[in-house]
């Protein structure tokens, strides 16, 4: 383990951008968001971004390939352009665990090469959450707000900034940085760590659990009356799908440009009416079952095709964001045992 004074950020932070591109949040008017850093940019203290790092791999727009079309013959141009490494810097513990449920998706056969460019070019700097929100529910998925994933690990006290590598990436990026660094015990890191741990088990959510939900329990839960009322206030404006770190869900459209054609994909989201709707219609003509799909696939689908893991990871974007509170939480809570939460 390595550590750095707080006074040395910038140092820090010029070093690693001398040869990748380097993000970090930063506070905007808007809340914090990742942006590149230069000269000057200040790391944000907000606990999350208002959006997750999940953009830096699956982006919400992009251009996938071009046509070029000239009577019946057809070009291909590749327009890829993720081949720049770059750093994410002060990725929260729950957002790191995002990256594993979407690597499950993207990077299982048939591999998504414009994601697997993205993840082989990025180094993930992660940091410990010294002031967890009451909307942060992690640990109800086995995520340790207090030691974080990620290449390097961070944590951050008044004036130190402490870096533990973790990974061959890390490893590399840390002994770049050794001259800025110095070697260190680990007994402040652990005592943060037990501040933390405190810290989270006194949040309103900190009892929330997931135990009722799972592998293998649609039919348990896919004909509960609850769903029903449950989704009587939804909105369906698909604020959850746009703030989650974990949704994955897009739609590839073609557009003619007048010069050629280019065919883009944009992130999608399984709570609009025309979410998979094919040649026949809409294979979810309801709110109701749109809602259903949506919670289901984070609680009992998803963990069903992958050894348990939940497509949920607690970070709390969509208890924030919901203009009329409805929220995985509460689903939880209907659904689950009465002991729940």
């Amino acid at each position: 383990m390595r550590k750095i004074s707080l006074a040395n950020l910038d140092a820090l932070f010029a070093a690693i951008a001398a040869e990748e591109t380097l993000y970090l949040p930063q506070d905007t008017e808007k809340g914090a968001v990742y942006a590149e850093w230069c000269e000057g940019a200040t790391l944000s203290n907000a606990l999350n971004t208002v959006r997750s790092p999940k953009d830096f791999f699956f982006p919400q727009t992009e251009n996938l390939m071009d046509f070029k079309v000239e009577g019946k013959s057809i070009e291909i141009i590749d327009t890829r352009k993720e081949c720049e490494d770059f750093v994410i810097f002060g990725v929260r513990a729950c957002d790191v665990r995002s990256f594993e449920v979407l690597d499950r998706v993207f990077l299982s056969e048939p591999v998504d090469t414009y994601y697997k460019n993205r993840r082989d070019h990025g180094v993930i700097i992660s940091m410990a959450c010294t002031r967890p929100a009451e909307t942060c529910f992690c640990q109800t998925f086995g995520i340790d707000a207090a030691a974080p994933e990620g290449d390097i690990v961070c944590h951050k006290t008044e004036d130190t900034l402490y870096l533990d590598a973790k990974t061959e990436k890390g490893e590399t990026l840390l002994a770049r940085l050794s001259a800025l660094t110095e070697e260190c015990d680990t007994s402040a890191v652990e005592a943060q760590q037990a501040l933390i741990r405190e810290r989270m088990a006194k949040l309103p959510l900190a009892n929330l659990s997931a135990s009722d939900f799972g592998a293998d329990k649609t039919m348990e839960f896919f004909n509960r009356p609850e769903w029903k009322e449950l989704s009587q206030s939804c909105l369906g404006c698909g604020t959850c799908t746009f703030v989650c770190p974990t949704c994955q869900c897009y739609d590839i459209k073609d557009f003619d440009t007048g010069h050629g054609i280019k065919r883009f994909r944009c992130w999608d989201s399984c709570m609009y009416s025309e979410f998979t709707r094919m040649a026949h219609g809409n294979n979810r003509l309801t709110q109701v079952e749109r809602f259903r799909q949506r919670f289901m696939h984070k609680l009992v689908y998803y963990p069903t095709n992958n050894d348990g893991l939940f497509s949920c990871v607690g970070c709390g974007r969509c208890l924030a964001k919901c203009p009329i509170n409805m929220n995985i939480v509460k689903v939880m809570k209907t659904l689950g045992g009465k002991d729940n939460g």
